[in-house]
């Protein structure tokens, strides 16, 4: 069983089996990613494209190998395409100050929306700062769903930019983000799509999408923090300035000038994560292998027995119903802190997130502070979902 190939759900929590449900934070890793991690530091441990000798050599291997793999995993059309960064949040950094930036003057718009996590709303703030341009806000509805209706007139002739989440890390709503892009292409208008909770989930095709920029996470699909990838039409990104200057990033190098090296080494400056690179690849390949389209089935499969099995928990609310999302309960009990809950139910061995989960917005909309937040991954099981609701049900009967 695929479950079976992550060691890091056998550990113990206060004497309890764990029971991971704080996916959406971070997954667990397959036993293939601190393979392919351990691999490198121990078979290959060297620089990457500075030398000649053996180990550099496969260590270069190694790590564009990695870029390959995470290519074939979105469908990108080329390895060229993909920007090795930290994560969604340096990707959606570095669009905003290479490729928009430039695009904006004073009263320019740019639009997101209120599904957002914070990064990719404080960077265009920022940016609005910096510019005077004006950020806009596609609004949602209760089920926690984009309200759409109005797209047309909320991309107008000042919406230089349009950056939207693909499913929301906070109540795991799935946009249509194929009908959104098209409808900012339609004006002209590129868009940038926040992949950091899709690509563990869902199928992820860029050139279906027809996006102009697509962020990835590493850790959220089930491989190395600090890790990720952006994806850029190629066009984008052969216009675009470096974000970082230093070593690698440059062909020519005098007193006078500086000549920049081709993409995608324009845009990855100095001694990159080597291992995180790796061990990234090792996670598009392990997904590859257990098929994403076999993912999403059992994904859907744990939402439907999770939706049902809450329902044991009296005075127990689920924030955001959309009809499309991924398996992630955001959920308030009445009369118990979320704080409270989260802490009760750890001691059972459970794990989840507790508070606004870097969505504020979307808490305010709802008039509340945060939620309890349980999200489900693939090797999750329906004794996981059953635990959760027993440590539920006892943290309920304390507070009575």
């Amino acid at each position: 069983m695929l479950r079976e190939q992550f060691p890091g759900l056998n550990v113990q929590v206060h004497g309890k089996p764990l029971v991971y449900l704080d996916n959406a934070a971070t997954a667990q890793r397959p036993q293939a990613v601190l393979d392919a991690i351990n691999d490198y530091y121990l078979n290959h441990n060297a620089n990457i494209h500075r030398g000649v000798h053996a180990l550099s050599e496969s260590a270069t291997v190694l790590y564009e190998q990695a870029r390959v793999s995470m290519a074939k995993l979105i469908n990108a059309p080329t390895m060229k395409d993909l920007i090795f960064v930290r994560g969604c949040t340096e990707g959606v950094n570095l669009v905003a100050q290479t490729f928009v930036r430039n695009r904006l003057k004073a009263g320019d718009e740019i639009l997101i929306s209120h599904l957002e996590h914070h990064s990719n709303i404080v960077p265009w703030q920022i940016l609005c700062e910096q510019t005077g341009a004006v950020l806009k806000v596609i609004p949602m509805n209760q089920l926690g769903e984009l309200e759409l209706d109005d797209l047309d007139q909320l991309i107008n002739e000042k919406t230089r930019f349009m950056s939207v989440v693909h499913v929301s890390n906070s109540l795991g709503t799935i946009n249509p983000v194929k009908k959104m892009v098209q409808a900012a292409h339609d004006k002209g208008v590129p868009v940038l799509v926040d992949g950091a909770q899709a690509t563990p989930h869902i199928k992820v095709d860029v050139q279906d999408l027809d996006c102009d920029f697509y962020t990835v996470s590493g850790h959220k699909m089930y491989g190395p923090t600090g890790s990720g990838v952006l994806y850029g039409k190629t066009e984008h990104l052969n216009s675009m300035p470096p974000y970082h200057g230093g070593g690698e990033m440059i062909s020519k190098v005098t007193f006078e000038s500086t000549v920049y090296n081709a993409v995608p080494a324009k845009f990855e400056a100095g001694t990159p994560n080597i291992a995180g690179g790796i061990g990234l690849g090792a996670a598009a390949e392990f997904i590859l292998a257990a098929g994403i389209d076999k993912i999403s089935a059992r994904d859907h499969q744990l939402r439907v027995y999770t939706e049902q099995a809450l329902k044991q928990v009296s005075g127990l609310s689920i924030i955001g119903n959309a009809k499309e999302k991924s398996p992630v309960f955001s959920f308030v009990i009445d009369g118990v802190h979320a704080h409270d809950i989260g802490t009760i139910i750890d001691h059972c061995g459970v794990a989840v997130r507790t508070g606004h989960h870097c969505t504020m917005p979307i808490f305010q909309y709802y008039g509340l502070a945060g939620t309890c937040r349980a999200s489900l991954a693939f090797y999750n099981t329906e004794q996981d979902v059953d635990v959760l609701v027993e440590s539920l049900l006892k943290a309920k009967t304390m507070f009575q």
